[in-house]
């Protein structure tokens, strides 16, 4: 603790850092998964290739990662933000082909009486009722991906991971504490605020 109360700016500062590396990756990967789970849904003969290929992905080890995207996008905050996004697309995928799927066969059929067209059917119909299911998605990949911007740090993302190797290099106990804690925090925060979203989402 003694390292928080003597650089608050510096762990506001990496904190920043963290929190944007987490929300940029999630944005990214939101924009890419909801469609695939739409075409999952629309298509179900792509659904094992899909879910094979992002499968793959979340089980590569996140430096591997991390190696292999270097020569393309450089060391840093890009890096880590598709990082982090890679890491996403299984869970928001599979939710949210999950999710649609299970709407009720009642509600399409009166959308198709209404003579909704496919895209109104979804936005109006299929997609509120898949929401719980996509923004639990997100939560779970968003608290995951609080642990990846810590790794991100290791090719020079920033965020709160520095002080977390920096304390290891050292075997400085107190500046581990200074960055595990900020993530810990970070981590009951984001899942707090998108559980009660997730809550919300399930009363629409």
């Amino acid at each position: 603790m003694n390292y928080i109360l003597a650089h608050p700016d510096q762990i506001l500062k990496l904190l920043g850092e963290h929190a944007a590396i987490v929300f940029g990756g999630i944005l990214l990967a939101v924009v890419i998964a909801v469609p695939l789970g739409i075409l999952v849904d629309r298509f179900r003969r792509l659904e094992m290739p899909v879910l094979l290929v992002t499968g793959l992905l979340y089980i590569t080890p996140s430096l591997a990662l991390f190696a292999f995207l270097i020569p393309i996008t450089g060391l840093g905050t890009d890096t880590a933000i598709i990082g982090q996004a890679v890491y996403s697309l299984l869970v928001i995928t599979r939710n949210t082909a999950v999710g649609l799927a299970g709407v009720p066969a009642a509600q399409r059929e009166t959308a198709i009486g209404l003579g909704l067209s496919d895209w109104q059917r979804l936005r109006m119909v299929d997609l509120p009722a898949a929401l719980p299911l996509i923004v639990a998605g997100i939560r779970v990949a968003a608290v995951m991906g609080v642990g990846i911007a810590t790794i991100a740090a290791y090719i020079g993302a920033g965020g709160l991971g520095r002080l977390v190797f920096r304390g290891i290099a050292t075997l400085d106990n107190d500046t581990i504490v200074a960055g595990v804690l900020p993530i810990v925090l970070l981590a009951l925060a984001l899942d707090a605020a998108l559980r009660q979203l997730e809550r919300l989402a399930g009363r629409l």
